[in-house]
C-alpha cells in the first residue's frame, strides 16, 4: 500500500499495484498495437502479482572457485569468431582469456581466404551482435557462407570430427551454429531459431535454470539459477513438431524460468516465447553448444546490473568458460 499522512490524518491510499498499472496502462495499449498482443497483456498481467520475488540467484557451485595454477601455465587457442556486423567479440574475448584461454581475434574472410586454419585451434566461439545488420535470418546468412563454400565447409566440418575440439555459439552464432546441423555430430535435434513471438527484438536481463546435461561448458552447474543478458530480434526456438521437441530434451541446458524458479513461457520473463523455456542446447557428447543469452555480457560481477551483495570479481557465468579450460587440460 502508498499511504500518505498529514499531521496523523491519511491524505492518500492506494495499493501499488493499481497505481502501477494506471502508471503503464498507456504504454500497454500502445505495445498492444505496435506488438504481439499477447505479449503486451500477458506482460500487463504480470503487475498483478504484488508477491513476486524479483530476481535471483541458486547456485550450486562457488562462483569464485579458480582453474588450478598448473593449467593457466599453458594457453590452449580459441578462435573468438565474428562475421559483418558482429559487436560481441571483445567481451568473449574477455571471457575465454580470463578462463586461461589465448583468445585470437578471426573473421569469417579469414577462414574462407585460407588465411586461418581452424586446424589450429581447440576451439571457436561464434559471438552475436547484429551480424549483416541484424536482418532477418542473419545467422542463417552467416551459416551459409560456410555451407555454400567449399574451403570454409571443409575446414568447420574437419574441425566437428575431431575428438579433441568444441564450440560455443552465442546469439546470431547461435543462429549459425544451428544451421550447420548437417556438420557437426549430434546437432539433428537442435531447434530453428525464428523471430520472436514478441514480434520485436528483445533486450532484457532474464532469469534461467542450468539443466541436467552433458555439455562441457555447464558442468557441475545443474540445478543453478541466475540472470543473464539477451539481447536478439530471432531467439524462437522452433522445434515444428512435438516429436523433435521430445527429442530434443536430454540436449537442453538452459531454460527461462519465472522468478519463483519455474521454467516457462510468459513474457517477458520468457522474452521470445520458445517452448518449455528452452534457450540453450548441446550435443550428446557436450562439446558443441549453443545459446540464445551471453554469458560473456555478465561474466564478471559489476557488468550485471542486479548481484548479490557478496560478489567479488567474477559473476555466475564465468565458471562456463573455466570448465572449458578445465575440458581441455
Amino acid at each position: 500500500m502508498i499511504e500518505i499522512f498529514w499531521h496523523g490524518e491519511r491524505l492518500f491510499s492506494e495499493s501499488g499495484v493499481n497505481l502501477q498499472r494506471i502508471w503503464s496502462e498507456t504504454s500497454y495499449r500502445m505495445q498492444k498495437l505496435r506488438d504481439n498482443p499477447a505479449c503486451a497483456q500477458q506482460e500487463f498481467d504480470r503487475l498483478l502479482d504484488a508477491a513476486d520475488p524479483g530476481l535471483h540467484v541458486k547456485l550450486t557451485y562457488d562462483p569464485d572457485e579458480k582453474i588450478s595454477p598448473a593449467l593457466l601455465r599453458n594457453r590452449p587457442k580459441i578462435a573468438i569468431l565474428r562475421e559483418q556486423g558482429v559487436n560481441g567479440q571483445v567481451e568473449m574475448a574477455a571471457a575465454f582469456d580470463g578462463a586461461g584461454f589465448a583468445a585470437v581475434d578471426v573473421h569469417m574472410s579469414d577462414i574462407i581466404s585460407g588465411r586461418v586454419k581452424l586446424a589450429d585451434f581447440k576451439g571457436f566461439a561464434a559471438c552475436g551482435g547484429f551480424s549483416y545488420g541484424d536482418v532477418l535470418g542473419a545467422g542463417e546468412g552467416w551459416a551459409k557462407s560456410i555451407l555454400f563454400n567449399p574451403r570454409a565447409r571443409d575446414e568447420f566440418a574437419a574441425f566437428f570430427q575431431r575428438k579433441d575440439t568444441f564450440a560455443l555459439g552465442v546469439c546470431n552464432g547461435c543462429q549459425m551454429m544451428s544451421k550447420l546441423q548437417d556438420v557437426i555430430p549430434g546437432a539433428d535435434n537442435w531447434a530453428h531459431f525464428a523471430r520472436n513471438q514478441s514480434e520485436q527484438f528483445e533486450a532484457r536481463f532474464v532469469m534461467v535454470e542450468v539443466q541436467d546435461s552433458p555439455s562441457i561448458f555447464f558442468s557441475g552447474m545443474a540445478g543453478s539459477r541466475m540472470p543473464i543478458v539477451v539481447s536478439h530480434g530471432e531467439g524462437y526456438a522452433d522445434y515444428r513438431d512435438s516429436k523433435r521437441l521430445k527429442a530434443a530434451q536430454p540436449l537442453v541446458t538452459l531454460r527461462y524460468v519465472d522468478h519463483r524458479g519455474n521454467a516457462t513461457e510468459t513474457y517477458p520473463l520468457n522474452p521470445n516465447g520458445s517452448p518449455q523455456g528452452i534457450t540453450g542446447l548441446t550435443t550428446p557428447d557436450g562439446r558443441f553448444s549453443i545459446m540464445m543469452p551471453h554469458p560473456e555480457r555478465v561474466f564478471r560481477a559489476v557488468q550485471n546490473s542486479w548481484h548479490p551483495s557478496d560478489w567479488r570479481e567474477d559473476g555466475a557465468w564465468m565458471k562456463m568458460f573455466r570448465n572449458a579450460r578445465k575440458w581441455v587440460g
